[in-house]
């Protein structure tokens, strides 16, 4: 299948992932889990909802957690440029016929929420309030010292089609997994805004569904001391995957679930592909390196199970690739 072309000027300026809010069932579980245990920091709490965000963050928040009947996830955030980006988008989407609509988030400016064609809630804003990062404050470290959001991995139903989309507002390839042969179909592609290996990955499965999302840290060290911390605070079990790493951003890594189930990826060591010119790396879709290039075999639930949505309908994908796993 084709991969897309870079687009450089897109109809509105993306400039990076920025925060996701999650639906939980008890908020101060998660919230002490996320906090105690993985790190985070909190910066506002009351009986709805919880504000956390990692230590070199400037901005108010990275994850909300949100106390609801159904654990689910609810938006994935997005800032873009200015101001004039948020009426760009809904121009773009009016033109387009995409559901969207202006709101008031607390902690942020104007707001524009829509739903893309493939069921994905994303949320878009300019400006959040600030508050001094924390890098220095090591004091206040704790868990694997989160330092930043780094990206969101979704399931998704069209994989070629939702690449294609999320093209056109430029977001660029950096690396994508292929089936062999003259008619090989991506099965997964990984794509960014800020100069890293991604920001949006977007994989084959039953979508639409949020499979991770991952926080930088800032040494493999740091990932081996939260499986320590982990193992002796109670939370053995929710280490789903790894530590490892991947042939695919080179990432070293470790997948834990939080008390819902919602998967979190703690990682480091991934590379720059800022350059305009830089070319996707094409994987094979029998090459299990890509997936693994060293570590534990990735368990069923990583391959099966997502959050999803609030309140979207889940679609079986469109083919179901033939994947050569890790053992």
């Amino acid at each position: 299948m084709p991969i897309p072309t870079h687009v450089f000027d897109p109809p509105f300026n993306i400039i990076r992932c920025s925060h996701v809010v999650l639906d939980v069932t008890d908020l101060n579980a998660s919230s002490a889990f996320y906090e105690t245990t993985v790190g985070l920091h909190v910066e506002d709490r009351d009986d709805r909802a919880v504000y956390l965000r990692g230590s070199e963050e400037h901005q108010h928040h990275s994850l909300v957690l949100r106390k609801a009947p159904a654990a689910a996830c609810n938006r994935l955030g997005f800032k873009v440029g200015n101001e004039s980006d948020l009426d760009k988008a809904a121009a773009f989407f009016s033109e387009n016929g995409i559901t969207y609509a202006f709101t008031e988030q607390p902690f942020q400016g104007r707001t524009l929420h829509f739903t893309d064609p493939f069921g994905f809630q994303i949320e878009l804003y300019a400006t959040m309030e600030k508050r001094p990062h924390l890098l220095r404050r090591y004091d206040l470290y704790k868990g694997c010292h989160p330092q930043r959001l780094d990206h969101f991995n979704v399931f998704a139903a069209e994989v070629q089609d939702t690449v294609d989309f999320y093209a056109r507002l430029g977001f660029r390839l950096t690396e994508y997994g292929e089936e062999d042969g003259p008619n090989g179909r991506i099965a997964a592609a990984w794509m960014h805004r800020k100069g890293n290996v991604h920001d949006f990955a977007i994989t084959n499965g039953k979508g639409p569904r949020l499979h991770h999302f991952a926080f930088w840290v800032p040494t493999a060290m740091n990932i081996l001391h939260l499986c320590d911390v982990m193992a002796s605070s109670g939370f053995l079990k929710n280490i789903e995957r790894g530590p490892g790493r991947h042939g695919i951003s080179n990432a070293f890594f470790l997948y834990v679930r939080d008390p819902d189930g919602h998967r979190l990826e703690l990682y480091t060591s991934d590379y720059f592909t800022g350059d305009h010119d830089h070319e996707p790396m094409r994987w094979s879709l029998k090459d299990p390196r890509r997936q693994t290039l060293w570590g534990a075999p990735a368990p069923r639930s990583w391959f099966e199970q997502g959050s999803p949505f609030t309140g979207q309908p889940v679609r079986e994908p469109l083919f179901v690739a033939d994947v050569t796993i890790a053992d």
